[in-house]
């Protein structure tokens, strides 16, 4: 009798790490499993010279690899 275990994905927030055993989740989901405030703005880290992309609560995102990276911005930061 075998366990089989779910995969488990990483992925990082603010530079630190969390896990979980969905392959995907929307930014609501991610910014409550990083215990970031609603209101703050979630964006993914690109590769290279592409430039860093805002998710929405609803947009969903890949877990698998490679593992992302996404940092938090408070509300009213900009402009």
């Amino acid at each position: 009798m075998s366990s089989h275990k779910p995969p488990n994905y990483h992925f990082f927030v603010d530079n630190k790490k969390f896990d979980t055993d969905q392959t995907a989740l929307n930014g609501q989901e991610i910014k409550a499993i990083a215990s970031v405030p609603g209101e703050y703005q979630l964006f993914l880290e690109e590769h290279g010279d592409d430039p860093d992309r805002v998710i929405s609560d609803g947009e969903y995102i890949s877990m698998e690899n490679p593992p992302k990276h996404f940092y938090a911005v408070p509300p009213a930061t900009f402009g």
